[in-house]
């Protein structure tokens, strides 16, 4: 059984934003990341305290997880061969 390897990228963009967390987001981020690089996507999204869901409009193809009730991850997924990479694009506080 061939599985595949998972690596997870920050846009520029998303490492700016991830710097200046507070330190409980930033920890929950990297439990994150080193839970999809360790057990792959499609364990983690199974995590129902992620609410992984898709996005629709002009994000369509892009998914999002809760790090908590306020801050959100923003993520694609892209295929290499057996190499996904899971690039974050975004990571804010989402507003209510």
């Amino acid at each position: 059984m061939i599985t595949s390897q998972y690596v997870v990228e920050y846009t520029k963009f998303a490492a700016k934003q991830a710097s200046k967390l507070p330190k409980e987001i930033k920890e929950a981020l990297v439990f994150w990341k080193e839970s999809v690089e360790r057990l792959g996507l499609p364990e983690v999204r199974k995590a129902k305290g992620y609410h992984d869901e898709p996005l629709k409009g002009n994000r369509r193809g892009q998914r999002s997880i809760k790090l908590n009730r306020s801050y959100r991850v923003i993520y694609e997924e892209h295929s290499a061969g057996e190499l996904v990479i899971v690039g974050v694009q975004e990571v804010n506080k989402h507003d209510y």
